[in-house]
């Protein structure tokens, strides 16, 4: 029997703004409801001083996810968010003092790589990239672009013999050897499995598809506005589309009856009647928003990713000839991801640096904003009162030695995992769950949609999982869900 009645969604990020511009764009009666009293969640903004800085996802890959949630509005992308594409998307540098500044371009990718690595090589990763381009096409529609809520979910036999056979369920890191020789090559086309939370040498090939994201489908970032002005588009939209968000609004109860959901109780008092509810906040957060039987058996034992060291620095001028995001390796590299593994800060990590010099807008004329990402232990693998300030200091010297400047008397703005928990982020990491197999796809929590009626899950706790585009994927599947329930 269909449900009836408005849906409330409780979370303003890019999950929670997504399933709300689908579900206004279709006609339906929805109001979004923020804690905070700007839209983004782990997409947000902070300012010191005439400093801006994006405090959540610096890189933004597969835009036409993003075109097609304004597009279900009727709108054109680039009316509400022109985008660049980043040329280099990525500068590797590594610590033999040589670097590879990569393009979605395959011609002049190889010839890149012939100059770095020799011909041999270049005509691997040629074989390598279309190898990425096959996965990425067999895992698209079957688990990345699909609803795992569903049982038809569970039975896709051919999808998973084409991912098996391109080696898709090996360790990313032998799949990654398997085809190419050079360790740089290796490195370039494997870090990426940091981002679900895992080392290349536990991750699964199914990751190498983060890799063609990429390097391949190309890095992209707004013209104005920093990352931040994503969340700040879709509010936009939804204004026009005529669906409030309430900012300032905390959600203190979904309220649910024998017959599914009815309505969401607000801190002050004030009561929303609902016949759909999407969460699209932190999911293990959310659990005091939730009665007894709206549990998740998969939510007992969750296994969270490693968090980060992340230093913000106001810069009197910009750096000369840097690139927009640069990843600068360590000497080590199994080490360090055995070391994250057990807890404990890595030997030699590797950083990404972010220096966006086409965000105008993010610091005065003549100026610049540094971003610096260090992976680090979450909350529940390592006291950090004791860490931050040793490694905060290491951090600034590794920087100065790799020529960025004494930064330790710029303005700074440091975030840990205390303060990404503070920020609302489960054991103080702002990637949620890693990816294992066992919380991947249809094993990740993507909640009591099935058990009780009107109640819904989205963001990146929930499948398909972390990363700007999955997260809008978990919105639209949530809208779909109500819009065909």
């Amino acid at each position: 029997m269909p449900r009836r009645g408005p849906t409330v969604v409780i979370g303003a990020g890019l999950a929670g703004l997504a399933a709300a511009v689908r579900l206004a764009a279709a006609g339906r009666e929805v109001t979004v409801v923020e804690a905070r009293d700007e839209p983004g969640g782990c997409c947000g903004s902070a300012r010191l001083g005439p400093y801006r800085f994006d405090t959540g996802p610096s890189v933004l890959t597969m835009p036409g996810v993003l075109a097609d949630t304004f597009g279900a509005a009727g709108e054109e992308l680039r009316d509400w968010l022109p985008l660049r594409r980043l040329d280099p998307a990525y500068r590797m540098a590594f610590h033999d003092g040589s670097h590879l500044d990569l393009t979605p371009d395959g011609a002049v990718m190889a010839e890149r790589v012939r100059e770095l690595c020799g011909p041999a090589e270049a005509a691997r990763y040629l074989r390598y990239r279309r190898l990425l381009g096959e996965l990425f096409a067999a895992e698209w529609p079957a688990f990345i672009d699909a609803d795992m809520t569903r049982l038809g979910a569970l039975a896709r036999p051919l999808a998973l013999a084409r991912i098996a056979s391109l080696g898709g369920f090996r360790r990313l890191d032998r799949l990654a050897a398997r085809h190419l020789t050079d360790e740089r090559l290796i490195k370039a086309h494997t870090f990426q499995s940091l981002y679900v939370g895992l080392s290349p040498q536990r991750a699964l090939g199914i990751y190498a598809v983060i890799a063609h994201m990429d390097t391949v489908g190309g890095v992209y970032f707004p013209e104005r506005g920093g990352m931040h002005a994503i969340p700040s588009a879709l509010a936009a939209l939804l204004e026009k589309l005529g669906a409030p968000v309430r900012y300032a609004a905390r959600a203190r109860e979904v309220q649910i009856d024998r017959d599914g959901v009815t309505g969401v109780l607000l801190e002050d008092g004030e009561r929303l009647p609902a016949g759909h509810v999407v969460v699209a906040c932190d999911r293990y957060a959310a659990r005091r928003l939730l009665p007894g039987r709206a549990a998740d058996w998969r939510m007992r034992r969750p296994r969270f990713s490693p968090s980060c060291l992340v230093v913000h620095a106001g810069l009197e001028r910009p750096p000369a000839g840097q690139a927009h995001h640069t990843l600068h390796f360590g000497r080590a590299w199994r080490e360090t991801f055995a070391a994250l593994e057990s807890g404990r800060p890595q030997p030699d990590p590797s950083l990404l640096v972010t220096c966006p010099a086409t965000d105008e807008d993010a610091a005065p004329p003549g100026h610049a904003t540094l971003s610096v990402l260090e992976p680090a232990p979450n909350l529940e693998a390592a006291d950090w009162d004791r860490l931050r300030p040793r490694l905060e200091e290491r951090l600034l010297a590794r920087l100065a030695a790799l020529g960025y400047g004494d930064l330790s008397a710029t303005p700074r703005l440091v975030l840990d995992p205390p303060a990404w928990a503070a920020l609302g982020h489960t054991a103080g990491t702002p990637f949620a769950l890693d990816h294992r197999f066992t919380q991947t796809a249809w094993l990740r929590p993507s909640g009591a949609a099935r058990r009780v009626p009107g109640l819904h899950f989205a963001g990146m706790h929930t499948a398909p999982g972390v990363g700007v585009p999955p997260v809008l994927i978990s919105g639209r599947l949530a809208a779909e869900r109500i819009l065909t329930s």
